[in-house]
């Protein structure tokens, strides 16, 4: 296939490794590499390289000849996982982090592209949040570990940039989803743990789901794939050592969320909000100003992006298991 984009500083036949090919972003990321007709993509399970084994990956990197990287390895899991699990949570991420950028820096990479998240920004964030707002307050205490160690990644990034001269670049995407993504019944993020709930409710006949809070909060929603052509994008343009904010721009309530997700689902029971739950930030978008400026924009509704999740995992059969779980990282 043919590429659809010309990238000018991101050659077509460069060898290309994608740390965390098999996990939503990387998946994503791979596919999105092959709809542009690189074909030198270099995948590894955690079976055949552990990213948190300093030593097995300087190997890596001595053997493969890697130009460019993408780096989206990382321990994920939801707000209630998360929160008991901060310890493991930073270690695991601060040292995928660690190993793989210094190697890309000892073994002549060419460009290296970190992900982040955007949960590394201030609690109380002004809305929408730019990129200037990082380490400007206060973290979210429940997922504080993640949070720090994709700050010092993205630092690493940015000084690797500075002292050494190397094109190590981050971008922090809001709340994503897609295919691939978790659908743990107790470990995922909104959208597939709500996706399941509204599922599993349609199929076993009840007539109410509940959701958390009070329905005003809203949140900002990338279908995964938009991230990806996003991060060619930057991975081909942009060489600042600054980080770059990736999303939609705009939010919606986390009410309207659910009444998207019962049309898609065809849920036709009553959606009930339990205000006795926290609701949490009552807002969280970012500013996309400078992505946009590239050139990019998303192309993928919600409710675009929601069929196309949900039809994804009814073909793969996600929702007839429970088994899926964060206790490991998301390492390919």
């Amino acid at each position: 296939m043919t590429g659809t984009k010309v990238f000018s500083q991101f050659p077509f036949d460069s060898r290309v490794f994608v740390a965390g090919h098999s996990g939503l972003v990387g998946s994503a990321i791979v596919r999105a590499l092959g709809r542009h007709g690189f074909t030198n993509v270099v995948v590894r399970s955690r079976a055949e390289l552990d990213l948190l084994d300093q030593l097995a990956v300087q190997r890596f990197f001595a053997r493969e000849h890697i130009d460019f990287v993408f780096l989206v390895a990382a321990k994920v899991g939801g707000i209630l996982y998360n929160a008991s699990h901060q310890a493991d949570f930073l270690y695991e991420n601060l040292m995928i982090s660690a190993n793989v950028i210094k190697a890309a820096a000892d073994f002549g990479v060419e460009k290296l592209l970190y992900t982040g998240s955007s949960c590394i920004y201030p609690k109380l964030s002004p809305q929408p949040i730019a990129e200037e707002a990082l380490l400007s307050g206060p973290l979210e205490p429940t997922n504080e570990g993640y949070a720090l160690a994709k700050i010092a990644g993205l630092k690493l990034c940015e000084k690797f940039h500075s002292q050494y001269g190397k094109r190590f670049v981050s971008v922090m995407p809001t709340n994503m989803y897609g295919p691939n993504d978790n659908f743990h019944p107790d470990h995922s993020h909104v959208i597939p743990g709500m996706m399941r709930r509204f599922h599993e409710a349609k199929e076993q006949g009840v007539r109410a789901v509940t959701v958390w809070g009070t329905g005003q909060p809203r949140r900002e929603f990338l279908y995964v794939d938009d991230f990806a052509e996003a991060a060619l994008v930057i991975m081909d343009q942009y060489e600042e050592p600054t980080t770059i904010n990736v999303g939609t721009g705009e939010d919606v309530t986390i009410r309207h969320l659910a009444e998207q997700m019962a049309e898609v689902v065809g849920f036709r029971g009553e959606i009930v909000f339990d205000t006795s739950k926290p609701d949490g930030m009552m807002r969280k978008v970012l500013d996309v100003s400078r992505v946009q400026s590239l050139g990019w924009k998303p192309t993928v509704s919600l409710t675009e992006g929601l069929s196309r999740a949900y039809s994804w995992a009814l073909r793969n059969g996600i929702f007839a298991s429970a088994s899926l779980s964060v206790e490991k990282p998301s390492l390919a």
